[in-house]
This record gives C-alpha cells, sequence and structure tokens, in this order.
C-alpha cells in the first residue's frame, strides 16, 4: 500500500495512515485471534452431482470445481447452513442444478444476506429459466430453512459468463426488502441493490469518509456512484444530528439502488434533504459542470474499475470544497487522485481500512481538499 501510493504521498508532502484493522469479531479470543463471522453476504454456485444431486460450495482456486463447505468461519453464523439447505431442497423436489459447461438445466446460484444490527435475511436464487418445476413449494421450503428469512427472490440469469445476477428479479416469497442499519440509520435492501458486504468495517470506513466531508450549514453534498444512498443518508443523519442543514444529492445508474435509496431518506426523515437520480454518474457530473450547479462536497464510490477521465474533469469543474474517495482498488484510486491532484486539488489524508480480514484487499479512503 505504501509502496503504492509513494510518489503521491511524496508529492503531498504527507504518509498512509496506518490500516484499520478489525478485532475479533466471534469465538474464543483465544482460541480464534483472528476476526470470525463478519462477512454478512455469502452466496453459493450449484452444479450436477451424481444420479440428480445438487452440489454447492466454493470454487477450487483457479477452476471451477465445487468444494463442498459444510461451514464458513467467516460467514455470518447460519448463513451457510441456510445455502446447503437450499441444495438439499432442491435436489428432494428435483430441480436439476445449472450445467455452465453445457448451458442447461435451471438452478445457478444463491446468495444468502443477513442482517448486521437486525436479525433479518433475504435470499436470493439464480436461476437460468423463470419457470421451475415445484416452484412454489421449493420457493416456501427454502423460507422454512431459518425463522428471520423475510425475503426470497428468484432472478433470471440465462447469459453466458459467470456473471451471478440478471437483470431481471421478481420477490417470490415475504417482503420487497430487507432491513439494516449503519450508523444509527434504518436501510431497506433489495435483492440487486449494492450494500457492504461486511457492515462492521462499513461503519469505520464511513466515519472516515464523513469526518473527512467537514460538512458546514448550507452545504450541497454530492454522492456519486450511491448505491442504495447508504453513505450521503449517514453523513447527512450526522450532520443533522449535529445542527446542520445540508442538501444531498445521490447519482447512481442503478433503478433498484436509487428505488431503495429514495425508500432509505423517507425511513430517516431525510426526504425533504435528499434527492436520488437514476443516472450514469459521469453523465449527471458533466451536465452539472455545464451547467455551473454548485456542489460543495463530492463523496465517490466507484466501482473496482475505477472512475472515468470524463468524470473527473467535470469534478474539477465544479470546484467543490473537499473531495472523499472510497475506493476498493487501491490501483485505479492512485491512478485517478493524480487527475484530481492536477485538477487543482491537494490530498490531505488517505487511509486504509481492513474490510476483509484473512486476504490482501484493502479499502481506502481517501480526503482531498481544493487548493
Amino acid at each position: 500500500m505504501e509502496e503504492l501510493f509513494a510518489e503521491l504521498c511524496e508529492r503531498e508532502g504527507i504518509a498512509v495512515d496506518p490500516i484499520r484493522g478489525m478485532g475479533v469479531t466471534l469465538g474464543d479470543p483465544g482460541k480464534y485471534p483472528a476476526p470470525r463471522g463478519f462477512r454478512h453476504k455469502a452466496a453459493t454456485p450449484f452444479a450436477p452431482g451424481k444420479e440428480g444431486a445438487v452440489r454447492c460450495g466454493f470454487f477450487e482456486r483457479g477452476t471451477h470445481k465445487i468444494v463442498a463447505v459444510p461451514e464458513c468461519p467467516v460467514e455470518a453464523p447460519g448463513a451457510r447452513q441456510i445455502l446447503n439447505g437450499i441444495a438439499r431442497e432442491a435436489e428432494r423436489l428435483h430441480i436439476p442444478a445449472f450445467n455452465e459447461d453445457k448451458h442447461l438445466d435451471l438452478l445457478r446460484y444463491a446468495v444468502v444476506r443477513r442482517g448486521w444490527r437486525t436479525d433479518q435475511v433475504m435470499v436470493t436464487l439464480v436461476t437460468a429459466q423463470r419457470d421451475l418445476p415445484h416452484a412454489q413449494e421449493f420457493f416456501e421450503a427454502v423460507a422454512a430453512l431459518d425463522p428471520h428469512i423475510v425475503t426470497v427472490a428468484q432472478n433470471i440469469n440465462g447469459r453466458p459468463g459467470n456473471a451471478i445476477l440478471g437483470e431481471e428479479t421478481c420477490i417470490v416469497y415475504g417482503a420487497e426488502c430487507m432491513r439494516d442499519q449503519l450508523l444509527g440509520c434504518e436501510f431497506d435492501i433489495s435483492p440487486t441493490a449494492f450494500y457492504q458486504t461486511n457492515p462492521q468495517q462499513t461503519e469505520l470506513l464511513y466515519r472516515l469518509a464523513i469526518e473527512g466531508m467537514d460538512l458546514r450549514q448550507g452545504d450541497v453534498l454530492m454522492d456519486a456512484y450511491c448505491g442504495s444512498g447508504t453513505i450521503g443518508l449517514c453523513a447527512a443523519k450526522d450532520a443533522q444530528d449535529r445542527g446542520v442543514g445540508i442538501m444531498l444529492l445521490g447519482v447512481e445508474r442503478n433503478p433498484a439502488g436509487i428505488a431503495d435509496a429514495r425508500r432509505n431518506a423517507e425511513l430517516n426523515g431525510l426526504t425533504r434533504s435528499a434527492w436520488f437520480m437514476a443516472d450514469d454518474a459521469t453523465d449527471y457530473i458533466l451536465d452539472a459542470a455545464d451547467n455551473n450547479e454548485r456542489v460543495d462536497v463530492l463523496s465517490i464510490d466507484p466501482p473496482r474499475a475505477g472512475s472515468t477521465p470524463e468524470f473527473l474533469e467535470a469534478a474539477c469543474a465544479l470546484k467543490p470544497r473537499r473531495i472523499t474517495y472510497i475506493s476498493c482498488n487501491p490501483v485505479t484510486q492512485e491512478r485517478d487522485l493524480h487527475q484530481l491532484l492536477d485538477g487543482g486539488y491537494r490530498l490531505l489524508k488517505i487511509t486504509p481500512v481492513d474490510m476483509f480480514p484473512h486476504t490482501d484487499h484493502t479499502e481506502t479512503v481517501a480526503v482531498l481538499e481544493r487548493r
């Protein structure tokens, strides 16, 4: 990490902050000193076995050979049991697992999300076709695997390739969303909307970003790549609790995420001060720059590919006082930060956060200020 940002930090006269790690979450600290049970999203592929068996688990490294997993110590308690139970119920009801080599049959993946501050569970079943044998019995059997399951969704993905989710999703049991909490805010999460996998470290990540925003009375905060609105709404609620009134504008291309964000603004009493737009972040900010719209603080949380040169150029043209940049890929973040620095910003701090212990994956929060 330090090596990656060395030139950039030397130029700015700062050092990368120490990594913010994660303490023990489950189990006996003496026996299990490392964090456990922190992944609140778990998934499995399915594959056909002998004589109609349905296999599930993890892909062996570098292959698509499935290794059975009775339990996983880093997943939230009960998540893996639900996934294994889905395979058993599919096998019992003769719902065949998808054969990715032949591109035949039905059940492809399952995704389980467990609440962190709540006990709610959401299950998404990914199938190659909409119609399943014994469909209603299967959906009800899946819902009965855990008393905390509030939503079962079916996602249709008939495309070749390794992408888990397709474009069509319908609720087949229970509520439209599950609910969780972050930093005192309530969030409804729909099956395809983005929500961080490790909520405990997400709170730390968001606190660092919110501190870096330095929001003031009357500020306009733009939350780009906003997903279901979590960062922006947490920031707006924090400002409100401090008696600071701001205006929040969230932009996200996924319509399901925007629907969640609008619902979440209502849940948290922020409908009068929060607006969410279903649009490409680059397209929106280009229009905003052309129209000389006011943005005082810009929050960026792009996908792994990073932002785009056009977005960053428009961001510099808008001249927000502060920019916070959350990244899940330090390589693309380092690239993008150079463009922001050349566009008139200075780097105040950069803090790595260990979102996925036991891996080399690190997220970072960079705080920039207009020179």
